[in-house]
């Protein structure tokens, strides 16, 4: 198993993962977003322009797989020119497999039978593509297209920022489908580009998240005993200075579940109702009490 691991590229886990998103991803383009002319950006947007062009310009549109491979593939050769196989090459078999089921797809019928319900063809949509999307990231890899171009151009001008360059691309391809579908498809495939973002991002963080909480406060001990006593969560007291007062404290650092916010926000103020205190968001927590077998973090 670790010798075709290592022929692979990747754990068997990570191949699972790509196939599953793969096929979702293909699912949604070939099923929602096209049949409703939803341009979401990405090369999969670019596909759904090129069908519909040729539809009304040959009589016959161009599949959407031939579209994507044809994109992908001197995009992938530059990549692996710059940087090597190994750089693409989890990357490689997304592209291949959601070009393999945007075919498949096309040929076989369409479950979503929602009539000309283009809102929830967005919605439901989006939330594939996020879904789908963020399997594919949780293994290292990408769907290719746009991604893999903004890799190219970093990698010739390292300076410029990856998020911008994704930006003005998917906001080129989107600009392309308001032209082409006009602009109620355009505002519908916006709403899609918004919940797959959350999604993706609720995928790939949501199950770790947490909320960190920074709590000034003169009664800590008692703070701190009750977070202790009531959910269970250490904390630490870190030596703090008012830089006004330039009186010396201790303020606690806790980190929370997001479900265990208000019980902590309660604790507070049953305590000192004057207490000062920030909650922010984390993103990732690995140890005790939330993640604490570190390679699962990965996955």
């Amino acid at each position: 198993m670790a010798k075709i691991s290592k022929i692979m590229g990747c754990t068997l886990t990570e191949f699972l993962l790509i196939v599953a998103g793969s096929f979702l991803v293909a699912a949604e383009v070939t099923w929602l977003a096209s049949p409703f002319g939803l341009v979401a950006g990405g090369v999969s947007g670019i596909a759904i322009v090129v069908k519909e062009l040729s539809q009304m310009l040959l009589g016959t549109g161009i599949a959407l797989s031939i579209t994507n491979l044809a994109l992908n593939i001197p995009l992938f050769l530059i990549g692996i020119y710059q940087r090597g196989f190994r750089f693409a090459q989890k990357s490689l078999y997304s592209v291949i497999l959601l070009s393999l089921f945007m075919e498949f797809c096309e040929h076989i019928p369409n479950i979503f039978q929602i009539g000309d319900d283009i809102f929830l063809a967005s919605v439901f949509g989006g939330a594939m593509m996020g879904l789908g999307i963020g399997l594919v990231l949780k293994a290292n890899a990408s769907t290719g297209g746009t991604d893999m171009l903004a890799a190219i151009v970093q990698h010739k001008r390292p300076n410029m920022p990856v998020s911008n360059m994704l930006l003005i691309i998917d906001g080129i391809i989107i600009l392309s489908g308001l032209f082409v579908f006009g602009p109620k498809q355009t505002m519908y495939a916006i709403i899609s580009v918004f919940i797959s973002t959350k999604v993706m991002g609720l995928i790939l963080e949501g199950g770790r998240s947490a909320r960190a909480a920074y709590i000034l406060s003169d009664q800590y001990e008692a703070i701190s005993q009750k977070i202790f006593d009531t959910i269970d969560r250490g904390n630490t007291a870190i030596y703090t200075q008012g830089m006004y007062t330039r009186k010396d404290s201790k303020m606690l650092m806790v980190i929370v579940s997001r479900k265990e916010i208000g019980v902590l926000r309660r604790i507070v103020h049953e305590i000192d109702p004057k207490a000062f205190v920030i909650i922010s968001e984390v993103k990732d927590v690995l140890g005790e009490g939330f993640v604490e077998d570190y390679t699962s973090a990965i996955f």
